[in-house]
């Protein structure tokens, strides 16, 4: 399953990762391919003014204090056919 974060706000992409993990979830998968985009240094700005890399910046507070934060086993680097610095896999535990 992949989801995709590119172009969201941060209350956007956050509602479409919790929605994601939910139904990948539900669907017995065992590895999301989450593309957030790569990170950007803390001063970093693009042309409109707003700051770029903020998805990825919060992605693993938003892990760890999400409702599926137990069923998720690791959260690993994607390969670089996968997006590489700008995605992650979600590996979750199997369902018992």
């Amino acid at each position: 399953m992949t989801i995709d974060l590119h172009g969201l706000g941060l209350d956007a992409a956050h509602g479409r990762l919790n929605g994601g993990i939910a139904q990948a979830l539900a669907m017995g998968s065992r590895v999301i391919l989450l593309i957030a985009g790569k990170e950007r240094p803390s001063d970093g700005h693009d042309l409109r003014g707003s700051r770029r890399g903020a998805i990825r910046a919060k992605l693993l507070d938003w892990l760890a204090h999400s409702a599926h934060a137990s069923q998720i086993a690791a959260v690993r680097p994607a390969q670089p056919r996968h997006g590489g610095a700008g995605a992650v896999y979600i590996v979750l535990r199997k369902s018992r």
